[in-house]
């Protein structure tokens, strides 16, 4: 799939490369530097990080672009560069790369293996060291290919959105093709199933195709050069009209006209239909095109019969090639936004992974939050998009963990008071770190305030009541219940009975009552989810 961001100018392609950069420094919390991939030169050097031995880097850059994968260029123990491929931006093949710590360095470590690989010297490496979080190696791979996945679809997104154009402007000719691509764009929306859609072009093309009939198919999942084409796992037939043949034997008339993905209509009128070995009696002239975008496939669309008994021509092949290839790119949007939603989860995946990472004593907290708070929003009859909405806040919940201090995360003693008021800015760094991913805004009040209590004691707004959103206030309890349950290297996990007891005590004072009724009525579901994970842990460890 082709990545390329296209610039009309030098001035566009450093705004394009302020863009990127900015969303790179978004995602990784980190300043990347910009090379050329083709010729190893450094383009643009981060202000904030070490660029390192450029021409030690120079081959690996190259290499890098070349694969077209990210991949770690440098790889000390733990010190890690990772390198990103972007592809083509105004006439240069552009690689990022950012240095990155995977383990705490202790104070009496020597900086000198570090100094060497940054190009800096011993003193300003460890002043780096210090400013730098602690990542997981394979966090930042699924990131990085997550980020990659985006701006494929985004750059795929805007070549279909030229495509659309491009086509429009074509059909400007004909009021009868305006009409019914003006008609048909009214209703392509994502929400919009193939089927719908498909069904609605073949009623729709009578308006400005004199045929008996149209039919438009919809192919099963299959793969075109290498690239899947459709989501759905069967095959769908739609007709208008006295249509000739069924899914079977259209099926057949496809296979035998030797069409593919890009073909160019066929038209088989008298001279064709009247041979003796045309196998499909009913059909006198018929018109075939393909529902495709670039080299992938969704199916085919075809009118069947003129209703004058005359012969099809090149107008009509050009009105059902543009419809056709307006629902090619319904298809295939559809399947970009099917794309960006794996990329939000490959997100959320990364993050929980680095979550995680901070903290291995809590590691798996935020999914049997999500979990529980699921539970608990059910209980309460919250609508499907509420209940997907807490899922994903229960992932996230804790994100803003990964700005605090891991000499405080991981503290095996009670805190200080001045500990406890800088593990209090974690939803605020949650919410920070969530902001811009306009996909997740939903989850963003329970990021922030899943510390509010139902009294005003809470943190980081003291909010009272009601004033708490309803997501925060189901979160709150979940969060509540796992961090009591759970063992902590300072203290045993809570039994069951005073963690209820607690719960009892601080309805309508810390949490919300009404969560705390729903807490009780689904105990025994969450009892089993709490505890079925936590049977799966040792058996993995064991």
């Amino acid at each position: 799939m082709d990545c390329s961001l296209s610039v009309a100018s030098e001035g566009a392609a450093v705004n394009a490369w302020d863009d990127l950069l900015r969303d790179l420094s978004d995602f990784f919390a980190v300043e990347f530097s910009v090379w050329d991939g083709s010729t190893g030169d450094l383009i643009r050097a981060s202000s904030s990080q070490p660029v390192g031995d450029e021409f030690a880097a120079a081959n690996l850059i190259s290499a890098v672009d070349r694969r077209q994968e990210p991949a770690f260029i440098f790889d000390e123990d733990g010190l890690l560069s990772l390198a990103i491929p972007l592809g083509p931006m105004a006439e240069t093949s552009v690689v990022v790369a950012a240095w990155f710590l995977t383990r705490e360095v202790g104070a009496d470590e020597s900086p000198a293996e570090f100094a060497s690989l940054l190009a800096v010297d011993r003193q300003h490496a460890m002043a780096w060291v210090r400013q730098q979080e602690i990542w997981s190696p394979a966090a930042l791979l699924r990131l990085a290919a997550a980020v990659r996945a985006k701006l494929h679809a985004e750059a795929a997104a805007l070549r279909n959105a030229r495509d659309v154009q491009m086509i429009s402007g074509s059909l400007a000719s004909t009021n009868e093709e305006i009409n019914l691509v003006h008609a048909m764009t009214q209703h392509l929306r994502i929400s919009s199933t193939e089927g719908e859609i498909g069904q609605m072009a073949t009623e729709w093309l009578g308006e400005c195709v004199p045929a008996e009939a149209f039919a438009v198919q919809y192919v099963p999942v299959t793969e075109v050069g290498q690239v899947p084409c459709r989501s759905s796992k069967k095959q769908e037939f739609h007709t208008a009209g006295n249509c000739p043949v069924d899914s079977q034997a259209f099926s057949q008339l496809i296979h035998e006209s030797g069409l593919e993905p890009g073909s160019k209509p066929l038209i088989a009128n008298a001279p064709v239909t009247s041979k003796e070995d045309w196998p499909f009696p009913r059909i006198r002239q018929v018109i075939v095109v393909p529902l495709s975008e670039g080299n992938k496939l969704f199916g085919w669309l075809a009118a069947f019969n003129h209703r004058e008994d005359r012969e099809f021509g090149t107008d009509e092949a050009r009105r059902l090639s543009a419809l056709g290839a307006l629902l090619g790119i319904h298809s295939s949007n559809r399947q970009l936004y099917r794309e960006q939603a794996e990329f939000v989860a490959n997100v959320v995946r990364a993050l929980v992974s680095a979550i995680d990472a901070k903290d291995p004593y809590t590691s798996g907290h935020s999914d049997r939050v999500s979990r529980v708070a699921v539970r608990l929003a059910l209980e309460m009859r919250c609508n499907p998009k509420i209940v997907n909405t807490i899922y994903m806040a229960g992932l996230l919940h804790d994100v803003g963990k990964i700005g605090i201090d891991d000499n405080v995360l991981r503290k095996a003693g009670r805190l200080t008071d001045q500990e406890f008021e800088h593990i209090k800015l974690h939803p605020e760094m949650g919410y920070r770190i969530l902001a811009d991913l306009k996909q997740l805004a939903d989850v963003l009040p329970a990021v922030l305030h899943h510390h509010e209590q139902w009294d005003g004691g809470g943190y980081p707004h003291g909010l009272c009541g009601e004033e708490t959103p309803l997501i925060a206030r189901i979160m709150a309890v979940a969060d509540a219940y796992d961090a009591m349950i759970s063992d902590r290297p300072y203290r045993r996990g809570m039994d069951e009975a005073k963690v209820d007891q607690i719960f009892r005590d601080g309805a309508g004072k810390q949490w919300d009552a009404n969560v705390v009724d729903a807490f009780f009525a689904a105990k025994d579901d969450i009892v089993a989810i709490t505890t079925r994970e936590r049977v799966q842990l040792v058996e993995h460890w064991v």
